[in-house]
């Protein structure tokens, strides 16, 4: 039995549905589900076919012609064909904006029509989960059915819930032969990452995507391994757009300027990170990797220390004006917020004290407060927030495009109170038609120049009205038994990207585990 923490979520509810944010995702989401290929954002290589086995384009990127897998089954026994892909894309709560039709032209071809040339939506396109049309296609409510018993081709199917933990069990119907050699795999809901450490130490978990201040202290028995990938943004979540009915000072421009300017992030890095995570962009290209698509003249770093004068100057040029008390305030209203992070994220929680810190030396009072992971993800999908400390999910690929194409345009959110749809995460309801445009057109070319044109106009757009307040590019740690399984993916070999919450990755590391006796 390998014992994986399953995150802050306490206590369990079976739900493996796909479509919704607060499902089961860690199992849900590749050890289930699996799409057609996969993206490895810590290599730099070609996507590894899963239940796909070659795609090709057409030569306006209008057109992509999928080959799938054969004698793949589905863990009820039942046949994959090129029909689920085709009904998947299809699928109206999942279907992009930007296709037109998908197609099965035979058992294991697909062919997917775009309404624009499309040649950057690739990794996302072909990353979708599938799923299998005889039983969605009778689903009433694909947006709130919890999918309790879950058909998919994944390495795993669930044995049982509680509320405390859930169990997954080999797919004896799975298509890579002799895998999963770990036959059982259980998910323990734990409130908090000292929770999670202490389990790790002593011998009670065996693999766990969290963050520890001293990772020496976790590892020093010598049973645990652990590896550092900082590929994913931190940032604050700015609900953003009072257009779309977003509530508080944080609407306006001036304010979230002034927080970005107020914030410590050498302070930040050292205290709440121990050193571990890595400078980030304002831009979100990541720094080392994307240096050639930042644009001339644009920021390339956010700022690493405070300057509380240069944020309050911002703020007194937008008409706002000290209190007695010290505050900033306009018409009445103080500039105060609240900044919600997930109990039992102790990073998060730790940064979150030290910006409310930071900015009340610039005139800004922000009030951190830690909520439940159901309170988090309905809060920011809702947009009944004001900041939430919070990531983004960083890049398959050495190119931001997917990043400002999820994260920041218009077709990506809802009006405050209407939940965003799954494979959407527009959660600041960031609204803005040239960073639509832009994104639109890079979408449509493989011209560098083109690409880097489009976005220049992203970058000039987003450095200054900051619907996401840039804090770092987060440490990312994974333990993982190396004691008593083999297979992991390691500096040498870094075959997947690690952590067990990994959207896709987590499947492809737990079909390749082996117990080490």
């Amino acid at each position: 039995m390998l014992n994986v923490w399953a995150g802050s979520q306490t206590p369990i509810v079976a739900n493996f549905n796909p479509f919704m944010p607060n499902a089961l995702l860690h199992a849900t989401q590749g050890p289930i589900l699996e799409p057609l290929f996969y993206f490895n954002k810590v290599a730099d290589a070609a996507p590894t076919p899963l239940l796909g086995e070659s795609f090709e384009w057409n030569e306006d990127g209008t057109s992509m012609t999928i080959k799938v897998r054969e004698g793949v089954k589905w863990n009820d026994g039942e046949p994959f064909t090129a029909k689920d892909v085709a009904f998947t894309y299809n699928y109206e709560i999942a279907k992009p904006s930007y296709l037109e039709t998908a197609e099965a032209t035979d058992d294991t071809t697909v062919t997917l029509t775009f309404n624009t040339p499309s040649f950057t939506n690739e990794d996302g396109l072909l990353q979708m989960l599938i799923v299998p049309e005889h039983i969605w296609k009778d689903v009433p409510d694909a947006a709130v059915a919890t999918n309790e018993n879950p058909v998919g081709t994944g390495p795993y199917t669930v044995e049982s819930v509680s509320d405390a933990a859930y169990v997954l069990v080999a797919n004896p119907n799975y298509w890579q032969e002799g895998k999963p050699a770990v036959k059982k795999v259980r998910y323990l809901a734990l409130n908090s990452n000292q929770t999670s450490s202490d389990l790790l130490t002593t011998g009670q978990l065996d693999w766990a995507g969290m963050f520890s201040p001293d990772p020496s202290k976790v590892t020093g028995g010598g049973t645990l391994a652990m590896i550092n990938t900082p590929v994913d943004p931190t940032v604050l979540y700015t609900c953003s757009n009072a257009e779309l009915g977003c509530e508080g000072p944080q609407t306006d421009v001036a304010v979230r300027q002034a927080i970005n300017l107020a914030i410590d992030r050498t302070t930040l890095n050292e205290k709440a990170w121990a050193g571990q995570a890595k400078t980030i962009s304002p831009t979100y290209a990541l720094l080392g990797r994307d240096d050639k698509w930042i644009a001339p003249g644009m920021e390339k770093e956010s700022p690493q220390t405070a300057d509380a004068a240069a944020a309050g100057a911002i703020l007194e040029a937008a008409g706002y004006a000290k209190g007695s008390d010290g505050i900033y305030a306009k018409g009445g209203q103080k500039v105060e917020l609240t900044l919600s992070s997930v109990d039992g994220w102790t990073d998060y929680n730790d940064a979150a004290k030290l910006i409310s810190e930071q900015a009340a030396a610039a005139g800004i009072k922000i009030t951190p407060m830690q909520v439940t992971w159901d309170e988090f993800a309905e809060g920011r999908s809702a947009g009944t927030y004001q900041l939430i400390m919070g990531g983004l999910i960083g890049t398959a690929t050495a190119d931001p495009y997917s990043l400002y194409r999820d994260w920041l345009t218009t077709e990506a959110t809802t009006p405050v109170g209407t939940a965003i749809a799954s494979g959407d995460w527009n959660f600041s309801r960031y609204s803005n038609p040239d960073v639509d445009a832009a994104v639109l057109a890079a979408s449509g070319t493989l011209d560098e120049d083109a690409k880097k044109a489009a976005y220049t106009v992203v970058q000039e757009n987003i450095l200054r009205d900051m619907p996401y307040i840039p804090i770092v590019v987060n440490a990312t740690q994974t333990f993982m038994n190396t004691k008593d399984y083999t297979g992991w993916p390691t500096e040498d070999n870094m075959y997947a990207f690690p952590p067990s919450w990994a959207s896709v990755g987590a499947g492809i590391v737990l079909a390749d585990l082996k117990p080490a006796n």
